[in-house]
Formats: C-alpha cells, structure tokens, sequence
C-alpha cells in the first residue's frame, strides 16, 4: 500500500492548530468575563486612518460624548483614528470606554482614552469581532475601510439570519454611505433579489449626534438591554 504523503511541516502544523484552541478559549473568557460588567454599550467603527483635524474625527467625539450622556458606554476597536475619537469622547464625558485592541502590522496602537481596566487585547479578529456583537446594543459607523466594511456586513448578516437579536445598526456620513446604501437596494434588492426589503429595516444614514441619539433611544424605548446571544 502506498504511504500517504504530505508537505514538509504538515504534522507540525496539525499539532500546533490543537494547541492553539487553548489559547482562543483563553481568549473568550477573559473577554466574557470583563465584558459581561461593563453594561449597556454601544460600538463605534471608523477609519484608524482618520486624523484629528478630520471633521469626522471631531464628528465621531461629539457622538461618543453623548451616547455616554444618554447613559450608554462606547466599545472601540481601540486604536487610532474613529477608534480613538470614539473613545476620547466617551472619556470626557465621564463614560464607559472600552477598548478591544488586536495586534496588527501596521496602524494598530492603544489610544490613551481607554479605561484601564476596560482594555482588552486580542488576537484573533473572530473572537474580537465576538465580543463587539455580543456586548453591543448599537452599531454607529462612522466612515471607514475593509475592516469597518467587515463589522458592518457580519452584523447585518448575523441579524438576518437571526443568529442574534436585533439591534440598530447607525451609518454616519450620508455622503460616505449613500452610494453603498443606494447599490444595496437598487442591486441586491430591486434587480437581483437576493436580500429582503425588511433586512433593511435597521439600517439608519445620519448625518448628526443628535440624529444617531435618537435612534437608539427610540429602540430601547421598545426593546430591553442584554447580551446579544
């Protein structure tokens, strides 16, 4: 019989990937065990690229600022850019400001307005992008790239299929996102029918904190606060 052969490495390989759930499960429940008590909080994505000067950098800190004075906390990915100005503006506010960092090659960094004991860092994007859906009551996105593009699509997937609650989904910057909404519903919906009106239905294009505030507040005002799933 034949001996069945594999590349250089490939035994290693399987054993190292065992391993390595070890470290993911270790992953889950510290992030389990810090999130579950920091409360109602909503998600702000953006652009780690997006400067200071930016007016959606100032726009993003408005928001945060009073999401936290309506008495939610803000989750970020915690590094730069939206990321920071997220979390800046929940700090000066007195809030809730979380931090989920990863490691990345290149424009990952910690932002100095996170709450010391609300920093997590990870290593792995899935169970990162886990405990944004589990412990997020909303999602605000502002501006951005793949990775914003990415946390959008996952969770209107997730809500689509009902693999969690429903909850608001918040695009801010009706220039930025019109044109993707626009093709979502003359494409996807109208030509190709491959999504259904009511996917739609939680999606809102804003352009103010004001705007982004009273969304979230009329949600609520209807559905109680919890953990995603």
């Amino acid at each position: 019989m034949r001996k069945e052969q594999h590349p250089k490495g490939w035994n290693e390989k399987k054993t190292n990937d065992s391993w390595a759930i070890f470290k993911i499960m270790g992953e889950f429940v510290n992030g389990y065990e810090k999130l579950s008590k920091i409360g109602p909080c909503v998600s702000i994505f953006g652009s780690a690229r997006t400067k200071p000067e930016d007016k959606y950098y100032k726009l993003t800190e408005k928001v945060a600022h009073k999401i936290v004075d309506h008495g939610y906390g803000v989750i970020t990915g915690g590094g730069p850019g939206i990321m920071e100005a997220g979390n800046k503006g929940a700090h000066l506010g007195g809030g809730t400001s979380v931090g989920l960092n990863i490691e990345l090659p290149f424009e990952q960094h910690d932002n100095p307005y996170i709450d010391h004991d609300k920093s997590l860092d990870f290593d792995y994007f899935f169970v990162r992008k886990v405990m944004f859906v589990k412990y997020s009551q909303g999602f605000v996105v502002m501006p951005g790239g793949f990775g914003t593009l990415d946390e959008l699509f996952e969770a209107i997937t997730l809500i689509q299929t009902n693999k969690i609650e429903k909850f608001p989904i918040i695009l801010v910057g009706r220039e930025f996102w019109e044109g993707l909404f626009d093709w979502v519903k003359s494409t996807l919906l109208a030509k190709f029918n491959n999504i259904s009106p009511k996917d739609l239905d939680l999606i809102h294009l804003v352009d103010t904190e004001d705007e982004v505030i009273d969304i979230l507040d009329a949600f609520y005002k209807e559905y109680g606060f919890s953990p995603n799933f």
